[in-house]
């Protein structure tokens, strides 16, 4: 046999050999999943702290898959991942005809909260703000004034009825002696995946109100110092999340949820992390171990998604690029 032949033969052997190792859609998700699994054990362990952690992603059958479920249903204060519920029951009123996006409301100065947010900057108040300006606001920078000015309009046991009926058992708010002010409230893991998933498929509100509602939390301007920290902005734009922080008896809290698509907009994969117990008081910035811990799972979640199939349910319509000029200047 010539070497020309003999190269050629082992060229054809290494082919067959290589399509013989090619993973299967099933062996690729498995290896997928088995990939996310170690890294969220391998930061949990790293940051410290008691988690508590729901990660599904879309199977076979077009439904989510637990792939993380680390004391998914405990019962746990939600901090400003909450405002997610809360901005739930406003969009609920809204699709029943109680108010609208255009409703308009004064921001007097006796309201303003200090913390996350814009509002408290101002420095002078006195504005008349539409419902869709400070829903905006509490999701996209988490303002403390906005969750006040939406009791204004969905009062604390209005927010809870709200809640029940679209079947949530623990994500509630706090009320208190005033009706139209609460504390955040609580929430679990896998209650927060249940709202996420709906709010992406449009069985959560009405579509265009759900469409709202996911164009402000995978908006750019959002919060980057987590889970969306080290992607692109094509890649961030395909992330809905929100971000919350404080502490407690326990010690620090840092946690974040939200929901990944594809790049033609199918809902991927939900994260609901909870982690309380932490050290590090009072970094509330990129640097916490807990949120270095959510940026390195979110680069796995994200290289790990599972293919997209016509089969699954089409996801909200695409956003413009946040770079583009409005009227072109």
């Amino acid at each position: 046999m010539s070497s020309s032949m003999s190269r050629r033969s082992a060229l054809g052997l290494g082919a067959a050999a290589a399509v013989a190792g090619m993973s299967s859609p099933a062996e690729a998700a498995e290896n997928g999943t088995r990939s996310i699994r170690k890294v969220y054990q391998r930061e949990k362990s790293t940051a410290g702290g008691v988690w508590h952690t729901h990660i599904a992603a879309v199977g076979a059958t077009g439904t989510p898959e637990p792939i993380v479920e680390d004391d998914a249903d405990h019962v746990t204060h939600g901090y400003s991942v909450q405002k997610l519920a809360v901005a739930t029951a406003v969009m609920d009123k809204i699709d029943r005809g109680g108010l609208t996006l255009g409703t308009k409301l004064d921001l007097p100065a006796d309201i303003i909260l200090g913390g996350s947010g814009i509002y408290h900057l101002h420095r002078v108040w006195g504005d008349e703000i539409t419902v869709a300006n400070f829903l905006t606001a509490m999701l996209l920078v988490s303002d403390n004034t906005a969750v006040r000015m939406c009791g204004r309009v969905v009062p604390a046991l209005e927010i809870n009825d709200i809640l029940a009926a679209k079947g949530f058992v623990h994500t509630r708010v706090e009320p208190v002696a005033n009706p139209n002010r609460f504390f955040l409230g609580t929430t679990t893991p896998r209650e927060m995946h249940d709202l996420l998933w709906r709010l992406a498929t449009k069985t959560l509100l009405k579509p265009e109100s759900c469409d709202f509602l996911l164009s402000i939390t995978r908006w750019l301007n959002g919060y980057h110092d987590g889970v969306r920290r080290v992607m692109s902005s094509k890649e961030r734009e395909r992330v809905a999340t929100k971000y919350g922080a404080d502490f407690n008896d326990l010690g620090e809290s840092r946690h974040e949820a939200g929901i990944m698509f594809s790049t033609d907009g199918v809902p991927l994969l939900t994260y609901a992390m909870f982690a309380e117990g932490l050290g590090d008081p009072e970094n509330y910035g990129a640097t916490h171990p807990a949120v270095q811990a959510h940026a390195r799972i979110g680069r796995a979640m994200m290289d790990n998604l599972p293919p997209t199939t016509a089969a699954r349910t089409a996801a909200p319509r695409s956003l413009p690029h946040p770079f583009h000029p409005v009227d072109g200047g």
